[in-house]
């Protein structure tokens, strides 16, 4: 028999806290038992832990998510992802539309977001 991964785990400052953020851009409701100041929070539909840590992030993150928005614009969605607490880390949109943007969650870990499948004629 094979292993499967069961959860993507990321070490953060405040695991309730992160949780929530990445539980708005997701869409996905946290684990029913999480609970502010909880040193692990669980978004169970996307497999997602956060697990609270002393150490602080210091260097460009290693794993990172590539999200593709279902029902909106990439554009609109770093909006409103802007909206909810990330920040833009390096905007590689290029005049033609293609392109991808790196952003930053609140506790500084990296991910990208691309073009929705509509905007890829796919």
């Amino acid at each position: 028999m094979t292993s499967l991964i069961r959860h993507v785990t990321i070490d953060c400052a405040d695991a309730y806290g992160l949780a929530t953020f990445w539980s708005k851009v997701l869409d996905q409701p946290l684990h029913e038992e999480d609970e502010p100041g909880d040193p692990m929070a669980l978004i169970e539909a996307a497999g997602v832990l956060f697990v609270s840590v002393p150490e602080t992030k210091t260097a460009k993150n290693r794993v990172h998510f590539d999200l593709q928005p279902q029902d909106r614009t990439r554009d609109e969605e770093v909006e409103r992802l802007l909206a909810l607490g990330a920040s833009v880390v390096d905007d590689q949109r290029r005049p033609d539309g293609t392109g991808w943007v790196v952003m930053a969650d609140p506790e500084g870990n990296e991910f990208c977001v691309e073009r929705s499948q509509a905007e890829r004629g796919e």
